[in-house]
């Protein structure tokens, strides 16, 4: 669990889990805890479901099947899922799995690496960059579904080589009103943002950190930029 996951899942409980939500039924899938887990800053009084397809610390629930989880249509207020679509082979399918499993005003809080290195748990697929809750939105609506994207934005990186790209989903977009606050609003140390309602993105950038910093060195090497 790299610095930034935990401190990206605290802004979404601060923002999202507010004092009426006690009680709430919270999933997270890839519960297992590997460095830290993101169970230990949720807040208390919470009934929370550890889900993963391996047995370890902080695994409630092995899953049989990566694709199905085991909740019924409509039972869960909140779903979380933190440095694991990388590793799903079909992450659009599970996608669909979490919104079957959430009530019609549940969330889904999604973290996934923009980049970073090759690791294999047991594969290493895919990278998300700003686009991609909006074209998860898009791909479950052509399924008949309704959802919407709160807000998703990029985090810099935390001493290690991680960005973050965090998306937040309400499973129904009737129920957006229910949740008029917005990680964005407190968190300004951000890039590629989006909000629902623009298309525009709050403090744009064309590239992750990495890819930045390989520009500034070409830079320097070239002379297009002294070095202080």
């Amino acid at each position: 669990m790299h610095p930034s996951a935990l401190s990206n899942a605290d802004f979404f409980f601060k923002t999202y889990l507010t004092a009426d939500k006690k009680g709430a039924r919270i999933v997270e899938i890839g519960s297992q805890n590997v460095n830290g887990s993101i169970r230990s800053i949720c807040p208390a009084g919470m009934e929370y479901i550890g889900v993963d397809f391996a047995r370890g610390n902080g695994v409630d629930v092995v899953l049989d099947d990566p694709y199905k989880l085991p909740f019924g249509d409509g039972t869960v207020d909140f779903c979380l899922s933190s440095s694991v679509l990388e590793h799903s082979e079909m992450f659009w399918v599970l996608f669909l799995e979490i919104l079957r499993i959430l009530k019609p005003s549940g969330l889904f809080y999604l973290n996934a690496p923009s980049n970073g290195p090759f690791h294999r748990y047991p594969v290493d697929c895919w990278r998300f960059y700003p686009d991609s809750g909006t074209a998860l939105v898009n791909w479950a609506k052509r399924c008949n579904l309704n959802p919407a994207m709160l807000e998703s934005y990029m985090s810099y990186q935390q001493n290690d080589y991680w960005n973050d790209f965090i998306a937040i989903f309400v499973k129904d977009a009737i129920h957006c009103a229910d949740y008029p606050n917005r990680i964005i609003g407190v968190n300004k140390d951000i890039y590629n943002g989006l909000v629902l309602g623009s298309s525009s993105f709050i403090n744009p950038k064309d590239g992750t950190e990495d890819f930045l910093r390989l520009q500034t060195i070409a830079a320097v090497a070239t002379g297009k930029l002294a070095v202080r």
